[in-house]
């Protein structure tokens, strides 16, 4: 077995205990990437700087993560977010049918304007499944449509995954300028899952039901404070400068954060507590492994171990299952687009063909899709949000079938897609 094998053996070993434990998969992979490349390269007699290995590390993705993260921090410290969402469910004027596409949308705008698919999910969950008990929804089908909802929005260029994934298929592909169009290919691919099945289970019954919550319109309806109006006005700003001014969104949104701190505007503290550091050290390191891998070869041995049961024409549906296999128990972001992504190049090289962003497009479009699965993230935060009075077992059950399920819809997705 040579460095190449082994360090490919590490980020299994990464992925496997990713699936399995608790331990942070990121703190894993700078532990073992730091043992592979001074000592282990060493004994092969292929020594590794220090340096070489540090500069496998994402700063710019890093910044960028905590400046956005932080700043939707501060936007629910301060009640903007929740207050965004109650004023919208009363759009729905108690018709059981519309709650649920109502949170859907809620979700996925959430996750679009830069809170991103696991904050968009977190800040929801809780408001949705107590409406759903509340109103006597199914859970399983409120589940389903925050989950995917989110996840529609998850590869916006303001999302954290979305700016993940662009920033890996310029480093890694060499493809820029198609955020858009990956953000649209993956909230289509979920507004399609999602809204299937949401009317397949169930969901066109509750349409004409009614209940009446008059506790949430009055709460929608109360005063907005100045804090909250600043915090809607600042984030208005900067995505705005994003689009059209090409403002750096992690830059921005620092200084966003440091104009609504100088403001008074949300408690610093409590929003700096708040922010994702276990998925940020996560990508992190991932990152830092999977670019150590580059440079033994791990990555081309991974990518012949593809090319041998795939053709041109077949190979985004397989990387697709890959992808969806490995999604439903590991993190997306974290673990697989930093592994299978740059596995890509190779591939098409092996193979003698394909669409590199075809490709790219399946893997991230197939891990997300799988993400409503209960040892995912998302699906997890849902079930954690359900009301003790609900069965949590039974629709844990429920929302796994469906995830394992959207392993195999989103590698057909794909393949006909792409």
């Amino acid at each position: 077995m040579d460095l190449a094998w082994i360090s490919l053996a590490a980020l299994v070993l990464v992925m496997i205990v990713s699936c399995t434990s608790t331990v942070n998969a990121g703190l894993l992979s700078l532990a073992l990437a730091w043992v592979l490349a001074i000592y282990v390269a060493a004994a092969f007699g292929q020594p590794l700087d220090i340096k070489q290995l540090f500069a496998g590390f994402p700063t710019e993705l890093c910044l960028t993560l905590i400046g956005t993260t932080l700043l939707f921090s501060q936007a629910k410290v301060n009640g903007t977010l929740e207050k965004l969402t109650r004023f919208a469910v009363s759009g729905c004027r108690g018709d059981l049918g519309l709650i649920p596409v109502m949170f859907f949308v809620l979700s996925l705008i959430l996750s679009s304007i830069g809170a991103g698919n696991v904050a968009g999910a977190a800040l929801m969950a809780p408001l949705a499944m107590l409406m759903a008990h509340r109103v006597g929804i199914p859970a399983f089908l409120m589940v389903i449509m925050v989950a995917h909802g989110a996840l529609g929005g998850a590869l916006s260029p303001l999302a954290p995954t979305g700016i993940i994934a662009d920033k890996l298929m310029q480093k890694e592909l060499g493809l820029s300028n198609f955020e858009v169009k990956l953000y649209l290919y993956n909230l289509a691919a979920n507004a399609f899952v999602g809204l299937t099945g949401y009317f397949l289970f169930g969901g066109w019954r509750l349409f004409g039901r009614k209940h009446v919550t008059a506790a949430d319109a009055d709460q929608a309806e109360g005063a907005w404070s100045w804090k909250q109006l600043a915090t809607i006005v600042i984030i208005g700003a900067l995505i705005v400068g994003v689009i059209f001014f090409k403002v750096h969104v992690g830059m921005g949104a620092f200084g966003a954060v440091v104009l609504l701190t100088l403001m008074g505007a949300a408690d610093e503290r409590k929003a700096l507590a708040l922010i994702p550091w276990g998925v940020i050290l996560m990508v992190c390191g991932v990152t830092v492994l999977t670019s150590l891998l580059e440079q033994t070869g791990g990555l081309d041995r991974f990518a012949q171990l593809i090319a041998r049961v795939s053709t041109p024409a077949s190979l985004p549906g397989v990387m697709a299952l890959v992808s969806g296999i490995l999604s439903v128990y590991s993190s997306t972001s974290g673990v697989v687009l930093p592994a299978l992504l740059p596995t890509v190049p190779k591939l098409i090289s092996q193979l003698g063909g394909g669409d590199p962003l075809a490709l790219a497009s399946s893997v991230v479009v197939a891990g997300h899709v799988v993400d409503s699965s209960p040892l995912s993230t998302i699906g997890a935060l849902c079930i954690a949000s359900v009301p003790v009075m609900e069965d949590r077992q039974k629709l844990f059950n429920q929302m796994l079938a469906w995830g394992l399920s959207m392993a195999v819809v989103g590698a057909v997705i794909c393949y006909f897609l792409f």
